[in-house]
């Protein structure tokens, strides 16, 4: 099979690493949100479920159609505003399942109708590239500032990794990951208590359709999902080079959503943050063969579907600092390739500028994250500099 003559250890070792960061760094939140709605232990497991095979079928499958890399993740911000409204609205798991549902058929119009693709398109590459920048600069600025409390494991990933990029520069990141966890396994700072080996099992929720919920708990959760999720998603493709069927994969994600709803999953999108790990020359070397890594990644996903709480132990058992320093260093590549995109034109520079630094700021306002308010700042900026401006110079 031509997947396999394509797979190396470095685009494998992206798919896990992707897998790492994206977890981790949020299934928190996601806990959060499904208690904020009364979810009992099995119901969390549920979710898991059913948020694990939505990403990774909706990763591995079109991955290994396109022959290019289609990363999907869960809607981090979405989680959060789940968590906050649900708290405070009161809904049960049943209205907001149907909240859920809500949500997803609204990704399905706006991707079947090519509404969202077609605003992408009039961003100009720039602006994209300095979204994405300020998308990832936030992990690496949180790869070196976890030295304040590991130190010794920072400085030593970030040696083997400046070791593996100067002798071998395929496996840098493989490199600096064994490392860590060599250090981390003999220190004894790996907690694999946490790890309990079963099966998961989905549990059907009967949908509840309210108005409450779908103004409360559905629109926001529609509006960050585009907003903060699949714009930058779609910044990280473009910017990688890679010319991807938006509109059919937004829908894609939708349908996902809707199908696996009734089970937990309330939002599936593109992904900014571990799509740049596994796009970026770190996986592969060859570009048409980076998208083993999206497959690789696909494929774990799944794996944590099917076993749940097992996988989700298994993961939260690595230190944060591991989990921080290797997301930056992995990302590093992808946030310098997006600095200069954005930076070389003189005539988009100040705009692109406005737009990375109004996304790294992490600003939140009416509930949207700074990666669309970077772009309104960006857009606001280009306009204003450039409106008219031919035409008084003719």
């Amino acid at each position: 099979m031509q997947f396999f003559r394509d797979l190396n250890l470095s685009a494998a070792t992206a798919g896990f690493v992707a897998v790492l960061v994206g977890f981790t760094s949020s299934v928190a939140i996601v806990f959060q949100a499904a208690l904020a709605f009364g979810a009992t232990p099995e119901l969390i497991t549920s979710w898991m479920w059913a948020l694990g095979l939505g990403m990774g079928l909706c990763s591995a499958i079109p991955s290994l159609v396109l022959k290019q890399p289609v990363m999907v993740a869960w809607s981090t911000p979405g989680a959060a505003v789940l968590a906050t409204a649900g708290l405070a609205g009161g809904f049960t798991m049943a209205q907001a399942v149907g909240a859920f549902m809500a949500c997803a058929a609204l990704i399905v119009l706006v991707g079947a109708t090519g509404w969202f693709e077609r605003a992408m398109n009039r961003i100009p590459v720039a602006l994209a590239s300095a979204l994405l920048a300020g998308v990832l600069a936030r992990f690496g600025l949180q790869a070196f500032a976890a030295a304040q409390t590991a130190l010794p494991l920072v400085v030593l990933m970030l040696l083997a990794y400046l070791v593996g990029r100067r002798w071998v520069p395929r496996y840098a990141v493989p490199l600096t990951l064994a490392v860590a966890l060599a250090y981390v396994a003999a220190r004894g700072q790996f907690n694999g208590g946490t790890v309990s080996f079963a099966l998961a099992r989905p549990v059907f929720t009967m949908p509840e359709l309210t108005l409450a919920a779908l103004v409360s708990l559905a629109l926001p959760l529609f509006v960050v999902t585009m907003a903060s999720q699949n714009l930058p998603g779609v910044a990280a493709t473009r910017s990688a080079g890679y010319t991807l069927p938006i509109s059919r994969i937004i829908t894609l994600t939708g349908l996902a959503t809707l199908v696996l709803a009734p089970f937990g999953a309330f939002a599936l999108n593109l992904s900014a943050v571990t799509a740049a790990i596994c796009m970026g020359p770190e996986a592969h070397p060859d570009p048409k063969k980076r998208y083993t890594a999206a497959v690789a990644c696909g494929a774990l996903y799944v794996v944590i579907g099917l076993f749940g709480a097992a996988v989700t132990g298994l993961l939260l058992a690595f230190p944060k600092e591991l989990v921080l320093a290797i997301a930056g260093l992995a990302l590093l590549g992808s946030i310098g390739s997006g600095l200069h995109a954005a930076l070389r034109d003189d005539a988009h520079r100040e705009a692109a500028l406005i737009t990375f630094l109004v996304t790294l700021s992490g600003v939140v306002v009416a509930g949207i994250g700074s990666a669309f308010w970077g772009v309104v700042a960006g857009a606001l900026a280009l306009f204003v500099q450039q409106y008219g401006a031919a035409r008084n110079a003719s």
